[in-house]
């Protein structure tokens, strides 16, 4: 069952302007999470080097830069919970100044073996958690009908992937591998800082003081967190999936050089951030579902079209580019549906189950690709499996979530 919020945590008065400091702690947000999800994306760009340098399989590839998807999504569970006890104030700065050590360690020695990778990749994951802390810190200073829009601002934050992946193997080439996690470490302490000094709740927050277990069982008890996880694990699940595979994916499948093929990585990410906003936007105009439905139609298409592995020029970069966009606006879709159904005090842990799900949605691909690449020598199937998915959380759009949607707001799209 879909329960609605009757709670308006911001304070403000619907069609009232959004005080500026609203705003400012938006970008404040943001910034945190991009620092984060730049940390929590280091190993994805150097997966084909430590392939070569340590003899890798294509599974044992896929399984190092998949290792910090999965703590990064399992871990948002509790941190979002946390969240609605504690506040973004508090938690932004732990969760940044807990990624230090993990990015430290794979910098000075972790990156010389597989084990080590595995478990720096592991620690590494804590950084991922950071979306669980962002999505109620700024959806308690906006009101209902400007969340979807603020929550895809804040999303752009996932472009964090994007700095990684422009910057990491040329750090690596012209100084070495421990320069760029030296860098991001320092980042991560300076945001950290920054955090404790500047960020400030929204006023009248609702402090959850009921125990953990309770709460996060009173999450699972909502028909929103159900649906919102099923479509954030084709949406978000399908961008982690690029963002950490594609490299490899057009190393092994068009033979692109190392650096081009990181390059090109970037470019989905970057189209993929710019869309999610406007998924947001877009959805408290016209409503998520219809937002949603045109975003899983497109990678039904996209992914059909690149099973076949055309030429990168024109086909295939139209395809990718257009999973890209639709894969971003769909994700800040999906959360404008929770900042709608979502009750305001349960915003962070039914977060932290929709963003677990999420990026669980994109750890399992990576290991798929790989394990069917190794077996057939081909990416198509695995593909495929991507265009039956989009087609199936099509089918659960238009019915399943478009009924409870309607139910619960009548007028909602």
């Amino acid at each position: 069952m879909v329960q609605s919020s009757t709670t308006q945590s911001s304070g403000t008065v619907p069609g009232t302007p959004t005080p500026g400091r609203a705003w400012r702690m938006l970008a404040l947000a943001t910034l945190g999470f991009a620092v984060n999800f730049w940390a929590w994306a280091l190993l994805s760009p150097l997966g084909p080097r430590f392939k070569d340098s340590l003899d890798l399989t294509s599974f044992q590839q896929s399984l190092l830069v998949a290792v910090p998807v999965v703590v990064g999504s399992l871990g948002r569970i509790p941190v979002g919970a946390l969240t609605d006890r504690f506040g973004g104030r508090v938690m932004f700065p732990i969760v940044s100044a807990a990624t230090i050590a993990p990015v430290l360690y794979l910098g000075s020695a972790g990156h010389s073996s597989l084990t080590g990778l595995l478990v720096g990749g592991f620690f590494l994951g804590v950084g991922g958690t950071s979306f669980a802390v962002g999505v109620p810190f700024v959806s308690a200073w906006f009101p209902p009908e400007r969340r979807g829009l603020a929550i895809g601002v804040f999303g752009m934050g996932m472009g964090g992937t994007a700095i990684s992946a422009l910057t990491t193997v040329k750090l690596v080439d012209a100084h070495g591998m421990a320069n760029p996690f030296l860098i991001t470490a320092g980042v991560l302490a300076a945001y950290a800082v920054l955090a404790a000094l500047v960020l400030r709740d929204a006023p009248g927050r609702t402090v959850q003081a009921e125990p953990l277990a309770r709460r996060l069982t009173d999450t699972l008890r909502l028909g929103v967190t159900w649906q919102a996880s099923a479509l954030y694990a084709v949406a978000f699940g399908g961008y982690v999936a690029f963002s950490v595979y594609l490299p490899t994916y057009l190393k092994t499948g068009y033979g692109l050089p190392q650096a081009d093929a990181a390059d090109r990585m970037a470019g989905f990410v970057l189209l993929a951030v710019a869309m999610r906003p406007v998924g947001g936007w877009l959805s408290d105009r016209i409503g998520p579902v219809r937002v949603l439905a045109g975003a899983l139609g497109a990678v039904l298409a996209g992914a059909l079209a690149q099973s076949f592995t055309p030429a990168l020029t024109p086909v295939g970069t139209i395809a990718f580019l257009a999973m890209a966009a639709a894969l971003g606006a769909g994700s800040g879709a999906v959360f404008a549906l929770v900042a709608l159904l979502a009750p305001a005090n349960r915003v962070g842990s039914v977060t932290g189950v929709v963003g677990a799900a999420g990026g669980l949605g994109g750890f399992v691909p990576p290991l798929l690709m790989g394990s069917l690449y190794g077996t057939y020598g081909s990416y198509a199937i695995g593909l495929v499996l991507l265009g039956v998915v989009a087609a199936a959380a099509l089918a659960f759009t238009e019915t399943g979530v478009r009924h409870a949607l309607t139910r619960r707001t009548p007028g909602a799209r």
